[in-house]
């Protein structure tokens, strides 16, 4: 299953309880759902849990029944259609969420319906359930919420600036997209909601790929810092060999001499493990003075 799938099914969990929640919870469907107007409402849906849900967050916001739905609710049945059409219905709908009937409903988010922060939280779960979704964190940040209703986009984005999650915004395809790309902020909305398994797994994606991220710079620079010993012990045998050619090695101080002997013999090992073996030990900073006065003597040639 989908993340966002799995963020419903927990969500769906919740109990539909206060009248006032449950009201602003399909408030948030009704305008992110398939269709709202004053002659339609229509929710479709392939997720069995929300199918289930909605029966009754329905009877419990508006004291009615859909006058279509689904004569089963089970996995794997495809598309659910919830419908209503009977105009006394749609009438109290209007009027329950403020619109004025005689004129024409244009959609908007009456803020006096969400005035406490629980309000908030489950009409921000019907704007999810209904037009929301959330890609695998583990994947890449990106949680969003489509609606075809310009004037409700525009003032869920102000809404979600007051509960202190800025999102951003986007027309695509004839729909209006608000849209969060920081894990934080997906994380906050999600706990908002009502969704705090899901929050975690954000974040713990995230702690995941920092701790990725961490590795794989300590690896990289483990190997810059292999490359230039390599480089490093590459360069001072050849210097060596120099001097070794040109029969200066003989003539060197016995502790030059045994210095460039080791290093003839383990080009491999880098400084510090060279300085432990010589005889007697010495410190990587001596042996560091060693080789480059080997050096000096080379380019002296």
């Amino acid at each position: 299953m989908s993340f966002s799938y799995d963020t419903k099914n927990e969500l769906c969990k919740l109990p539909v309880q206060k009248l006032c929640c449950a009201r602003a919870e399909a408030y948030g469907i009704l305008l992110y759902c398939n269709t709202f107007s004053s002659t339609e409402v229509r929710i479709i849906t392939e997720n069995p849990n929300f199918a289930g849900r909605l029966p009754k967050l329905f009877q419990r916001a508006f004291s009615f029944q859909f006058d279509r739905r689904p004569e089963r609710v089970e996995e794997g049945q495809g598309k659910m259609v919830f419908q209503i059409t009977e105009r006394k219905k749609l009438e109290r709908i209007i009027n329950l969420l403020g619109y004025d009937p005689l004129q024409n409903l244009v959609l908007h988010i009456n803020f006096g319906l969400l005035e406490d922060s629980c309000c908030r939280g489950a009409f921000l779960r019907g704007c999810f359930f209904a037009g929301g979704s959330a890609i695998d964190p583990l994947k890449r940040y990106h949680l969003e919420l489509t609606t075809s209703h310009l004037q409700a986009s525009r003032e869920l984005e102000v809404l979600l600036r007051e509960c202190g999650y800025p999102p951003k915004s986007i027309a695509r395809n004839n729909s209006f997209v608000t849209y969060f790309k920081q894990s934080d902020q997906i994380e906050d909305f999600l706990t908002f909601i009502g969704a705090p398994v899901a929050s975690m797994q954000v974040m713990s994606a995230k702690m995941e790929k920092d701790l990725r991220n961490s590795v794989n710079r300590r690896l990289n620079c483990d190997t810059a810092n292999l490359d230039k010993a390599v480089e490093a012990a590459q360069k001072q045998a050849e210097t060596i060999r120099k001097l070794q050619t040109a029969g200066r090695l003989d003539q060197l101080p016995d502790k030059l001499r045994q210095t460039a002997e080791m290093r003839l013999e383990n080009p491999e090992l880098p400084l510090s493990e060279l300085a432990l073996i010589l005889d007697p030990p010495v410190t990587k900073s001596c042996l560091n003075h060693r080789l480059r006065k080997l050096m000096e003597l080379a380019e002296e040639l």
